[in-house]
């Protein structure tokens, strides 16, 4: 469908822009790509020892009154250790800056007077969206999915009480106070699933990475060999009507990676968050049907009914001699049951079609949801 639009204008001279359809198309980006290939540090795995902060120890003092120097106990209680948080944010795309080792906030010590020490700030450690928390044993204890969501991963130790507490009939002037006690010590292993409402997926060395910078500007490393690609790619297209998706550049699978062969499941922990699946087929290939046929079987054994939800097939370097004799093949082999779409990710061609294809099928998974 074409986006039309009528132009007319007003009596202050002004021109007004009125949508006569609801098709968004994607909009050229206007700040240019960077021409250096900067190093990626994306980290989307890692092991972390979180500690609470220890409480404040009580404290030790008596009051001391006019004409009653032994008034009795005024210690003061300490103050509680803060906790560790994980809480989920859209600001921060890696794990890198998590340090492996966290301190929560200390408890201060409390004073004469009666005066408690003041509690140590929770610490709050921001994540990824898609972030899953997995204790030693690798079980799941959080899904950190949705924006401000939290995880309590260390608690801090209570303070300690003051001498007031243990005055008794027996011993009016207790000099004994209680220590703080130690905030929790727990190890957890951070686990990062990409969020993206759509993911390419195939071989390695068919285009992904080509793909992704010719529709957006995202700068992976683009190289003739395999395995190019080691951490998810996420690159971000603009339609016109200000909505941005994101698109993900997925390393490459090998044939029996549901069985782990070639990190094939810190692969595939990337795919279970894509809104669609795009599967880039490479058109260079003899038999190009069964780089299809290996890919819905990979992704069927990694978890049954995966490939139930939307995903289209992309047919890559049409520009290539032979190309359509292959794809022809490759056309039967799908029979109509997906869209299918030849394109060329070197010069740009038919890839306003995939976006589209992109932006319908994220606009239907937005009405099932409402």
């Amino acid at each position: 469908m074409i986006l039309r639009s009528i132009t007319f204008t007003c009596s202050s001279r002004e021109s007004v822009l009125v949508r006569l359809c609801c098709t968004a198309l994607p909009m050229r980006d206007i700040k240019p790509k960077s021409r250096h290939a900067r190093p990626s540090h994306f980290v989307d795995w890692k092991r972390v020892k979180v500690i609470g902060g220890p409480g404040g120890d009580g404290c030790i003092s008596f009051m001391k009154l006019f004409c009653n120097p032994n008034a009795g106990p005024d210690g003061g209680d300490g103050g509680n250790g803060g906790h560790v948080i994980f809480e989920a944010s859209s600001n921060v795309k890696s794990l890198e800056h998590v340090s492996s080792t966290i301190f929560g906030n200390a408890g201060l010590r409390g004073f004469g007077r009666d005066m408690h020490g003041r509690c140590g700030e929770h610490t709050v450690i921001p994540v990824p969206l898609g972030t899953v928390v997995c204790n030693e044993k690798e079980s799941p204890l959080a899904d950190l999915d949705s924006e401000g969501s939290r995880f309590l991963a260390a608690r801090g130790g209570a303070g300690g009480r003051g001498n007031h507490h243990f005055l008794t009939n027996e011993n009016r002037h207790p000099r004994v106070c209680q220590l703080g006690a130690q905030g929790e010590a727990i190890v957890y292993h951070l686990e990062m699933k990409t969020m993206a409402q759509a993911g390419l997926i195939g071989f390695p060395n068919v285009g992904k990475s080509t793909l992704l910078r010719a529709i957006s500007r995202a700068r992976p490393k683009v190289a003739a060999y395999p395995f190019t690609t080691l951490r998810p790619h996420v690159g971000v297209v603009t339609y016109d009507d200000y909505l941005q998706l994101a698109v993900a550049d997925l390393p490459g699978l090998v044939e029996g990676a549901h069985k782990n062969r070639g990190l094939g499941h810190a692969f595939l922990r990337h795919t279970e968050r894509c809104g669609c699946l795009l599967f880039v087929i490479d058109l260079q290939c003899p038999d190009p049907a069964s780089q299809y046929t290996v890919l819905l079987s990979e992704l069927e054994l990694y978890r049954q009914g995966f490939t139930d939800g939307a995903h289209a097939v992309i047919a890559n370097k049409i520009d290539l001699p032979g190309a359509l004799d292959h794809l022809e093949c490759l056309r039967k082999e799908i029979g109509g049951r997906y869209p299918l779409f030849p394109v060329s990710a070197k010069y740009g061609t038919n890839l306003l079609d995939v976006l589209k294809y992109v932006r319908s099928a994220y606009d239907a998974t937005t009405q099932q949801k409402c």
